[in-house]
């Protein structure tokens, strides 16, 4: 069992800056891959970035345009999603995920799911 808790989230102003961080915890949460996804209202949830626990990282070919930057502390089993030059087309809750296979970008291959957190950016 992996438990997952993100925070970080708010109300941004568009063009400003915001760091999410999603904490990992169980015996094993080490040894997973974590996500990133995002679900605007009315939207499906859509992948952003993923990192596997060896810190290698992917990213989304269409949402991300370069804005977004995942990191991972592995000290802390932390994973962050550093995101710049904030848009409106941001606001979304944003998920962090956990997967016990590879470093997917498909939702329905993560195992295990944070609550989200919140981004609103204003325009």
């Amino acid at each position: 069992q992996v438990q997952v808790v993100e925070s970080g989230g708010g109300l941004v102003q568009a063009g400003g800056s915001l760091r999410l961080s999603c904490a990992a915890s169980g015996r094993t949460a080490s040894t997973y891959a974590m996500g990133w996804f995002r679900q605007a209202p009315g939207k499906e949830r859509e992948f952003v970035a993923a990192i596997s626990w060896s810190n290698i990282a992917r990213y989304s070919s269409t949402s991300v345009k370069g804005r977004f930057t995942i990191s991972k502390d592995n000290a802390k089993n932390t994973v962050y999603l550093q995101i710049d030059n904030l848009e409106p087309e941001d606001t979304a809750v944003y998920y962090c995920a956990a997967a016990r296979r590879g470093v997917p970008a498909i939702k329905e291959e993560y195992d295990y799911w944070g609550q989200g957190s919140q981004v609103t950016v204003s325009s």
